[in-house]
């Protein structure tokens, strides 16, 4: 994909609201991870939280893709994305394919399972278990990136194409 410079046409969204958007959808998340968790367990019969333990990861990695793919094809925005008044677009300023949606989703766990596995051989590493819930914070490492791009765009955005723009002033 060509990753020239984003359309300037838009306003970039606030920091602030991404990660506040960022908090709600982490709540809806937690609904969505459950109700599908809790229907794989019942279908396996499973009763040791250890078992198959990669095929309820893999499970959830496309529950939570399709969730994603399926609200930004539908209306271009996530139930929070909406809430906060931001948009999904390309980097022309239209509606984004498919295959950037996928990218953008499958780019987004990037950072944050580096940071997590890094997080991990700490607490491997000094022998302190109570290090790993730190992980919970993985995934606002995606904001690091965003601070040293000059549009403040996430490396995720970068790579698939798309950008967040803000839409508070458009519906104004």
């Amino acid at each position: 994909m060509n990753n020239s410079a984003l359309n300037t046409n838009f306003t970039s969204v606030p920091r602030l609201r991404v990660f506040a958007s960022m908090m709600y959808e982490s709540i809806l998340l937690f609904g969505v991870v459950f109700f599908a968790d809790y229907l794989l367990t019942s279908f396996v019969q499973s009763t040791d939280p250890g078992h198959l333990l990669g095929l309820h990861q893999a499970v959830l990695f496309i529950v939570i893709g399709l969730y994603f793919i399926i609200c930004w094809k539908r209306i271009g925005q996530t139930l929070p994305m909406k809430t906060w008044h931001i948009g999904l677009v390309n980097k022309a300023g239209g509606k984004p394919t498919l295959l950037q949606y996928i990218v953008r989703y499958v780019c987004a766990w990037i950072i944050p399972l580096l940071g997590a596995w890094l997080i991990q051989q700490l607490a491997l590493y000094k022998g302190w278990n109570s290090i790993a819930i730190l992980i919970v914070f993985a995934p606002f490492l995606n904001f690091i990136y965003s601070w040293f791009d000059p549009k403040g765009a996430f490396l995720h955005d970068r790579l698939a194409g798309t950008q967040l723009i803000d839409l508070k002033n458009k519906n104004a």
